[in-house]
């Protein structure tokens, strides 16, 4: 494929990619987002996003560990120095950015490995620092699919795919309102577990071996009512310092491997 040529950050495609970086709504207009960095553009192509444009600095990554990713980008282009520093979003970085296409994150889209998934469900979450850390512990894990009711957060966000390190690429995630993921659960028969206060037991005492989904929800608001009510089992991590709640992300690592401990880590 023959390689183009961009010097000036006034061209009109690099103009586009600054908007990309930094405006979700132009990112939902087009269907369009940034990826930076070797590891994420191939977490992303192997999870079956489809690369647009590839665009490379000569200096930090060459022709030959380009064609080395071996990847399938419509258009390949060589971008100068003044314009990689207008679109790099990384501080420290490989010289390469990509232009991928969105997918559709609907619930109705899951399909799951096994005949009991393990699913975590984070409501309303907001910092992409936590959203990126849910998304990494759930690689970890490798749970059947993540839900995110009731976003408030692009998912493309630039500070999402960096935090999760990619794993924004290798997770089934989907998003959807919270009652219609109660419904979806229960049409399901997923059991669903409420990290929640309320009428709340110790979550090592309950059997996550069947289908269960774990919820938990932002440390400013918890979980809503919806969950409190359609849960089989409300549970809480019993704390034994002195504050009285722990961080998202930190919350969801410890009960989905407990999930996983009882499942023998299959």
């Amino acid at each position: 494929m023959p390689i183009k040529h961009i010097s000036s950050v006034q061209n009109a495609l690099i103009k586009h990619v600054v908007l990309l970086k930094e405006k979700s709504r132009e990112r939902k207009k087009s269907g369009l987002f940034i990826v930076e960095g070797i590891r994420e553009i191939e977490l992303a192509a192997n999870g079956n996003y489809d690369i647009a444009t590839l665009l490379f600095y000569r200096d930090l990554i060459s022709e030959e560990q380009l064609n080395a990713l071996n990847l399938q980008a419509q258009d390949v282009i060589e971008i100068s120095k003044e314009v990689y520093q207008k679109i790099a979003y990384r501080e420290t970085t490989e010289g390469v950015l990509a232009i991928a296409k969105s997918k559709e994150h609907s619930i109705n889209q899951l399909s799951f490995k096994s005949d009991s998934p393990l699913i975590l469900i984070a409501e309303a979450p907001e910092k992409p620092g936590n959203i990126g850390a849910i998304l990494r512990t759930a690689d970890a894990a490798n749970v059947d699919a993540v839900i995110i009711a009731n976003p408030k957060t692009d998912l493309y966000n630039p500070n999402i795919i960096r935090s999760s390190v990619g794993c924004v690429f290798t997770n089934q995630i989907a998003m959807g309102t919270t009652d219609a993921i109660i419904a979806f659960l229960k049409s399901k028969n997923i059991a669903i577990y409420a990290a929640i206060l309320q009428d709340a037991v110790p979550y090592h005492t309950q059997n996550f071996t069947s289908p269960t989904a774990i919820v938990v929800g932002t440390e400013a608001t918890g979980l809503s009512e919806e969950w409190r009510i359609a849960s089989k089992q409300n549970i809480i991590i019993p704390m034994q310092g002195a504050i009285d709640s722990m961080n998202v992300s930190v919350a969801a690592g410890i009960l989905i491997f407990e999930a996983k401990r009882q499942r023998d880590f299959k």
